[in-house]
């Protein structure tokens, strides 16, 4: 096997030198290795394969994790930039970071139960998720700081001046009225917090965010692997324990990217008559194919009730709009 990278990492215990460690990378015969070796004081945990196989995306996944997980233990390399990312982290990224990092260990828990119910009851009156008004990041922030003002309220991440005008009275009502120690603007922030355990949970977040990278490359390759040994959507949500929904967007994700996933969408229409997937198909030729409730109603009316319940019917438009973006792209560029 062939060593593509290696680097140490040590971890510092006191006053004492501490563990190392070192992580590789190597490659034989297309097969892509993903290690890990601990040379501290508990020999028998000494080597971790992490990854073995031949995806470079699902190794790098795996790499980006399994090294965030080590580095929120205390693990610091020897060569920097050891996450490979694309974007580097600005100064102004890392000052919202210190901002989201104090709100999570200094929150006030009473008004962000306000903030939530309020998002709760907002969302009901608009028909809208509730984490498109407002995530459960930005609730903590600003119950963490308290503004009492518009001009306080924009200097929280987050906020926009849409948002402000829309919901900034609303807001205020709730974080004006709790007492505060501190004040605006929030420059004083970063001298308030403890620098490695801000590193640790920054690796944290990485930890959490790789991870989701991770599961999303597995997800892929478990539905080119089903769609190819035949499987339906049923087979593909029991083998993967997501919902048909997360996976409906994969498939859409990965016939986008170029893969075949046309078996799984013939399996999936052989019960839908070939002339009620015509009326489908000139639908979206008719009104686009960017939503698809148009196209449930030009098709099925508008309070349709189809047999087999809405959910399949939105499955089986999803699966028609896979192949018309599919052919439609094609003739665009002929």
């Amino acid at each position: 096997m062939q060593i593509v990278f290696m680097n140490r990492l040590s971890k510092n215990s006191g006053e004492s030198p501490g563990d190392f460690a070192q992580l590789w990378i190597g490659e034989e015969e297309g097969v892509w290795h993903l290690g890990w070796r601990d040379f501290g004081e508990n020999p028998e945990s000494a080597d971790s394969t992490w990854y073995e196989g031949s995806s470079w995306n699902e190794m790098l996944g795996g790499y980006r994790h399994e090294l965030a997980v080590k580095m929120g233990e205390g693990y610091r390399p020897l060569i920097d930039g050891v996450f490979h990312e694309e974007t580097a982290v600005t100064g102004r990224n890392q000052e919202q970071m210190k901002l989201q990092y104090y709100s999570e260990q200094h929150g006030n828990e009473p008004v962000y139960e306000e903030l939530c119910a309020w998002r709760r009851k907002r969302a009901s009156l608009e028909h809208k998720a509730p984490y498109l008004l407002a995530s459960n990041r930005l609730l903590r922030l600003l119950s963490a700081y308290l503004p009492q003002s518009l001009e306080e309220l924009l200097q929280i991440p987050g906020v926009g001046e849409a948002k402000a005008e829309q919901y900034g009275q609303e807001l205020l009502a709730i974080t004006s009225a709790a007492e505060r120690s501190h004040s605006f603007p929030l420059s004083w922030v970063g001298k308030e917090i403890e620098e490695e355990s801000f590193a640790s949970w920054l690796y944290k977040q990485k930890e959490i965010k790789y991870k989701k990278q991770l599961d999303h490359l597995r997800l892929r390759r478990q539905l080119l692997e089903g769609i190819a040994d035949g499987c339906g959507l049923e087979e593909l949500t029991a083998r993967s324990q997501y919902s048909r929904r997360e996976i409906l967007e994969v498939v859409e994700e990965l016939e986008k990217d170029g893969y075949i996933v046309d078996p799984l969408i013939q399996r999936e229409l052989m019960d839908m008559p070939p002339g009620e997937q015509e009326v489908v198909w000139n639908a979206y030729r008719e009104l686009g194919d960017l939503f698809l409730k148009p196209v449930l109603h030009k098709v099925y009316g508008e309070d349709a009730a189809p047999e087999g319940g809405l959910e399949m019917v939105y499955e089986r438009l999803r699966l028609i709009r896979i192949r018309f973006r599919r052919e439609n792209s094609g003739a665009a560029h002929q």
